[in-house]
């Protein structure tokens, strides 16, 4: 029933999602920071999986920088959506496939199929059940190859406590927040879909394994988090803007800043066995 509620909710906001990552300066950065990373170490030529990729705003950034990538959404709509943006940039060339599938089940694909694979935006803090987090986690690290990429970003728990304190405190009352707070579960029904929400170490704990190599954790809005109006603000003005993104790539790897921001992307390497 979880996974249903997730999909409609998508479904209902494949353009909203689509614009989400550059409607403003505040949104940009989870965008503008992941690619920085991406392109810090991502190969410079080979197939990458965007795993969960949503209405495909990475996917087709990806190939207009000459990648060769594979679309995977669990919402149809979403797919539509991305099919429509590939043929409106005649990007078919490069994107060889857009696949209705899951996060958790990556079956259709042999082991060590990608050059790469992302999980970015935070389509694993939808996966409420930790067997399946797992599962998930196991299935994007099958599929890269050895010595090959894997970046996953997730929804968290302190970013989105300053949210309900900024935004919507009335909240903080309610029993959902009592849980949010306690497990990092949210099941709903108050302005978002289900998710779980993580801890900077518990992520780092979902991939310490002996087949991955950890080489960042970043915090993708940092310092500003929750900053809407103060960065759209700045953002005006050029010079302030970029000695604003300067400190934000000096301090964006912390691992205070880490676990305050709003979305969280970790960086790992399959190890070669």
């Amino acid at each position: 029933m979880t996974d249903a509620l997730i999909t409609q909710f998508y479904a209902s906001q494949v353009y909203q999602e689509w614009r989400r990552l550059v409607c403003d300066a505040y949104h940009r950065l989870e965008f503008v920071t992941t690619l920085h990373f991406l392109d810090k170490y991502l190969p410079t030529h080979g197939l990458v999986l965007d795993a969960g990729g949503g209405p495909g705003r990475y996917t087709l950034e990806l190939a207009q920088k000459g990648h060769n990538v594979i679309l995977l959404d669990a919402t149809q709509a979403n797919l539509d959506f991305a099919l429509r943006q590939v043929k409106r940039r005649k990007l078919q060339t490069r994107i060889n496939q857009v696949i209705h599938g899951s996060i958790v089940d990556l079956s259709q694909f042999p082991d060590a199929s990608f050059d790469a694979v992302l999980c970015t935006g935070g389509p694993l803090s939808h996966v409420l059940d930790p067997l399946q987090r797992a599962t998930a986690i196991s299935e994007l690290i099958r599929v890269v190859k050895p010595n090959a990429p894997l970046f996953v970003s997730v929804i968290s728990r302190f970013g989105v406590i300053q949210e309900v304190l900024t935004f919507i405190s009335a909240e903080l009352t309610m029993p959902h927040y009592d849980l949010l707070l306690e497990t990092g579960d949210y099941f709903g029904g108050h302005g978002f879909t289900a998710a779980h929400f993580f801890l900077p170490e518990e992520l780092k704990q979902a991939f310490t394994r002996p087949d991955v190599r950890i080489l960042d954790m970043v915090g993708l809005e940092g310092v500003a988090t929750q900053h809407h109006k103060e960065l759209n603000r700045l953002a005006k003005d050029t010079k302030l803007f970029e000695a604003w993104m300067h400190t934000h790539f000096q301090t964006c790897t912390h691992p205070s800043v880490v676990g305050m921001s709003e979305h969280m992307l970790i960086i790992c390497r399959k190890a070669v066995s």
